[in-house]
């Protein structure tokens, strides 16, 4: 059994970890509140949820296709969709002021809507046209949705299909989700960046949801959160044959164990952690 340190009295919750450490930036606290949500039955909350995705790209999962990814905090998504669609961009502009989004080949967009996590994965942002790389198996299309609810047969939309010069255009996404609020943002990050128009719509990008493993509770949609971006980063679909079938993509266990497997890393960084800020000796004299 893995024991806390004793926290230091005063007000506020008490700290378990910052990651990553200074001199880093966009580092994240961990407190011992955090914690208790890994607990058998509780809903993961946000500060879970961005320190493991902020682990998995820095540290571990890493290679190429982690440099190649981008994993937006938790909080932008309900920045996006707030009321105001005229001020959208400008709410989070500064978010990627230090990164081109269209330089990467996926984005990672974690949602949470109606006490629901899912996830958004756009591939291939700065894609203009159909290009296709036999090395790579890459396919052309510019955007992939992957989305997680806690039941197949409740949020999910309507089905529209459609053709256009030969391609198929296909929609099944979660009902409520404000995809439009993502295409927004994409095509004025677009004008900023480049200095030049883009269109994204659904006609421009297609959209569709995937079939994944599915949680069998009421509580493990932030895991398997986690474990969808993990699988993608560690094996990412480069193909996109309509259905996209990924029931087997990992067996239920390994989504479930991710509650002991984060709570060790945290304990882990924790107690690394302490032993950095414990006070050097000073030199005899």
């Amino acid at each position: 059994n893995l024991l806390l340190q004793p926290c230091s009295a005063g007000p506020g919750p008490c700290r378990l970890i910052q990651y990553p450490m200074a001199p880093c930036k966009g580092r994240i606290t961990v407190t011992k509140e955090d914690l208790a949500c890994l607990d058998a039955g509780e809903f993961l909350n946000d500060v879970i949820i961005d320190f493991y995705l902020k682990y998995l790209l820095l540290e571990g999962v890493g290679g190429s296709v982690a440099e190649r990814s981008h994993i937006f905090s938790s909080f932008f998504y309900k920045q996006l969709s707030r009321r105001d669609r005229h001020t959208r961009h400008q709410r989070v502009k500064t978010w990627t002021r230090h990164v081109d989004i269209f330089t990467k080949d996926f984005l990672f967009v974690p949602v949470n809507q109606e006490a629901h996590w899912y996830l958004v994965v756009v591939c291939f942002p700065g894609l203009e046209e159909a290009r296709y790389e036999e090395f790579q198996r890459r396919a052309g299309e510019l955007t992939w949705f992957l989305s997680r609810w806690l039941n197949e047969s409740c949020g999910f939309g309507h089905v529209q299909q459609s053709v256009s010069n030969g391609h198929q255009t296909y929609w099944c996404l979660p009902a409520g989700l404000k995809v439009f609020a993502l295409f927004s943002y994409l095509q004025v990050e677009w004008e900023v960046r480049r200095k030049s128009p883009r269109l994204f719509t659904s006609d421009t990008m297609k959209s569709f949801n995937c079939r994944v493993p599915q949680q069998d509770n009421s509580s493990d949609c932030g895991l398997y959160l986690l474990q969808y971006v993990e699988s993608f980063l560690q094996n990412p679909v480069v193909h996109f044959d309509i259905p996209l079938r990924l029931e087997s993509w990992f067996p239920r266990q390994r989504a479930r164990q991710k509650r002991d497997e984060i709570r060790s890393l945290i304990m882990s960084l924790h107690q690394s952690q302490l032993k950095e800020e414990e006070p050097k000796p000073s030199p005899s004299r």
